[in-house]
């Protein structure tokens, strides 16, 4: 019995040690990204999609800058920039479909005198971008603010699953 007590003491030693070390490490994986994240930001900044590759896995990440003083409240902008980073990351993983178009206006002047003659151009360029498609899984890893506190960076990431 007293051998069944040690062996079992033993074991819950060893269960509890290990389970705290797991929850300890992705917390401090999610700080060490979003440290190094705002360090590479603050030394070049940069807006967009990024694949991020570590001893930890690959990470998908997902940038956005807003102004400040365009929304109402700090629920709608955060909502705004959740789907803007959903939007560039559905581009990212499913594509888009882009289309162009390039009108080109001319018109011309004509005066009472033949001696001159006046044509203005016009040139308007369209470009659209379509995707379809959803992503699922992001989640806010950091936000900081720029710019003297005008502007704030959104930072959204998703592990991505590794093929074998």
């Amino acid at each position: 019995m007293k051998n069944f007590i040690i062996h079992f003491g033993a074991f819950l030693f060893l269960f509890f040690s290990s389970s705290r070390v797991y929850s300890q490490s992705y917390n401090d994986e999610k700080t060490s990204m979003a440290n190094y994240l705002k360090r590479m930001y603050n030394n070049t900044p940069f807006e967009g999609v990024k694949v991020l590759e570590s001893a930890e896995g690959n990470f998908f990440i997902s940038v956005i800058s807003l102004e400040k003083a365009k929304y109402t409240s700090q629920s709608t902008m955060m909502r705004v920039a959740q789907v803007k980073a959903q939007s560039q990351a559905n581009t990212f993983f499913n594509g888009s479909t882009i289309s162009s178009e390039l009108i080109i206006k001319t018109t011309e002047e004509k005066p009472k005198e033949l001696t001159s003659t006046k044509s203005p151009i016009e040139t308007i360029e369209t470009i659209r971008e379509n995707s379809i498609g959803f992503v699922k899984s992001m989640e806010l890893l950091t936000n900081f603010d720029i710019e003297d506190g005008k502007r704030m960076v959104l930072v959204y990431y998703k592990k991505l699953e590794t093929k074998k």
